[in-house]
């Protein structure tokens, strides 16, 4: 099974591998437009990455969604979810917002990879 048990098990077909950003209840519209950059975009993929869900609080910049049908990364967002623990199970990595994670760190579990940023 692929990290963050994200392994679809079809023979011949990449394994869904998912970067899951996210930051919590303020807005960080910096780390959010960070993400959705075609640059980034374009490393993730470099590096074995197929999805990029990216939770973007109260902020006001709302990133280009992608279904990624033309083999591009497929990029989604939301606003909030009443627990991010399934967001972070489907992850392979999550880049996330350092300030007040103190519930968001109680569901990362099992969760392996994870980098943080923090307020500029």
């Amino acid at each position: 099974m692929g990290e963050g048990g994200n392994d679809d098990g079809v023979p011949g077909k990449m394994s869904k591998r998912t970067v899951f950003v996210t930051v919590g209840t303020t807005s960080f519209d910096k780390l959010v437009m960070a993400a959705d950059t075609d640059q980034l975009n374009r490393e993730l993929q470099n590096k074995g990455y197929t999805h990029l869900v990216i939770q973007m609080g109260r902020g006001s910049y709302f990133p280009q969604k992608n279904d990624g049908a033309d083999g591009s990364l497929a990029v989604d967002y939301f606003t909030f979810s009443p627990s991010i623990a399934d967001h972070l199970k489907a992850s392979s990595l999550m880049i996330s917002h350092a300030d007040g994670h103190n519930k968001f760190f109680s569901d990362l579990g099992a969760f392996l990879r994870h980098y943080v940023s923090a307020s500029l």
